[in-house]
């Protein structure tokens, strides 16, 4: 458990027994803020990914440390309680802000009056000093953020997760850039934070180079993976049967959102390049395909379905719809690969899902996904995204069946260095710095 100090643009994390004299305990209570995705919605369904899981699974260890935390979101659905408890000591809490139904997240800029508006009224049902720290997550909530934590007179904590010039700096084609507003509104939450907690050393110095972050309040938190849920279990070949997959099969499989960004199309060009020159392993590969489209991969929900039969291989690629957890699970652990060929990854929790669960992990050279994958160790790391060097990739893992197994228990170890308990005890220490800090200030 540690705090950080400052290097190179992030923090190091030192014993808690450093602590100054007179440092605050933990918070008692943080307001979390989720403006445009529910904890509760399904990950991998509309916009719906890896921050939801961060959120659910940081909430729950925040909690079990004895930091109550309330998450508020807003209602997309009328029939939505006001609250919901999501598991002891997380509230989750609806906020009416805009139509229930059919808003896009580019049309959420305009809701952000009224979502802050539903905020502050839930604090002023309560007594002063009810909320000790605002963490937000994404830049629309950290809009939000800024405004609450100043009013309220306490620390707000952000997390980016994405950020609009890094993901500009590397569209898929034919993708949206992000707009200007995004890129002024990141800006003036990196200016208003007190903290910014980043999931990787590169994304605290992208926050130093793109925002001119302060180095002395940017601290790295990696993200956890639930062991209990994603681990080997009873191994492959039982997923398999449970999933009707046959087991001789060479399995690469795409898991998440499919949009541009995610680039499920470079693995189903990858293998149609492989079974040009192996025709032969068309009587062995299933590709599936876990997730529903997303973002602007909403424009065109069956391009994938298309694309497939385009390059003739619909008959070998299985499309899925998203799953929870244990189900997901199997998925992994039935797999012989995943396929990860994202354009921008802050940190890539799906790769480190899957090498839980004992399986290796082909990724883009992008964002954390260095920090996820160890190259050659639990994984392969493909600089840029050619459909050949994936399709390459792939070769290696048809041509010995056997490596699969091999990465696959080296994978298992490597993700086990990533634990949601430690996460949530450096986000804590995290809160307990911005507090002492915010204090010092006032």
């Amino acid at each position: 458990m540690t705090r950080r100090a400052p290097l190179h643009g992030g923090t190091l994390l030192v014993p808690p027994r450093l602590r100054p004299p007179g440092a605050r305990s933990r918070p008692r209570r943080v307001a979390m803020l989720s403006v445009h995705t529910s904890p509760l919605h399904q990950p991998g369904t509309g916009d719906a990914g890896g921050m939801n899981v961060y959120i659910v699974e940081l909430a729950g260890r925040l909690a079990a440390l004895g930091i109550e935390v309330e998450i508020f979101t807003r209602a997309t659905s009328a029939a939505l309680p006001p609250s919901v408890e999501l598991a002891p000591g997380v509230l989750v809490r609806h906020v009416a802000a805009g139509p229930y139904e059919g808003l896009a997240k580019e049309d959420l800029p305009a809701q952000l009056c009224a979502f802050t508006h539903g905020v502050t009224q839930a604090w002023a049902g309560h007594r002063p000093g009810h909320y000790d720290l605002v963490h937000s997550h994404y830049w629309l909530s950290g809009q939000v953020g800024r405004l609450t934590a100043e009013r309220w007179g306490v620390p707000l904590v952000h997390a980016m997760h994405t950020m609009a010039k890094v993901k500009n700096a590397s569209l898929a084609e034919g993708d949206t850039p992000e707009p200007a507003h995004r890129v002024l509104g990141e800006s003036q939450v990196a200016r208003a934070a007190d903290r910014l907690i980043a999931n990787t050393e590169k994304e605290a110095q992208e926050l130093l180079r793109h925002y001119d972050a302060d180095t002395d309040r940017v601290s790295v938190v990696h993200p956890g993976v639930n062991l209990d849920c994603f681990r080997p279990a009873d191994g492959r070949a039982a997923a398999r049967a449970r999933l009707g997959l046959p087991q001789d099969a060479l399995i690469p499989l795409f898991a998440g959102r499919i949009q541009p960004l995610k680039a499920p199309d470079i693995l189903l060009r990858a293998v149609a390049r492989l079974l040009e020159e192996r025709p032969q392993l068309r009587e062995r590969i299933v590709v599936p395909v876990v997730g529903g489209p997303s973002g602007s991969g909403l424009a065109k929900p069956e391009g994938l379905q298309k694309l497939a039969a385009c390059l003739g291989i619909s008959d070998v690629v299985l499309f899925r719809p998203p799953v929870g957890q244990d189900r997901l699970a199997d998925w992994y652990r039935a797999a012989s690969v995943l396929v990860m060929p994202s354009y921008s990854e802050s940190f890539g929790l799906v790769a480190v899902e899957a090498q839980a669960c004992g399986t290796p992990v082909i990724a883009a050279e992008v964002g954390g996904l260095p920090v996820a994958v160890q190259d050659g160790v639990s994984g392969v790391l493909v600089p840029g995204h050619d459909p050949v060097d994936y399709a390459r990739a792939l070769r290696r893992f048809a041509d010995d069946p056997a490596l699969s197994a091999r990465m696959g228990e080296a994978a298992a170890r490597h993700a086990h260095s990533f634990g949601w308990d430690s996460a949530a005890a450096a986000t804590a220490e995290v809160y307990t710095a911005a507090m002492r800090e915010s204090r010092q200030a006032r």
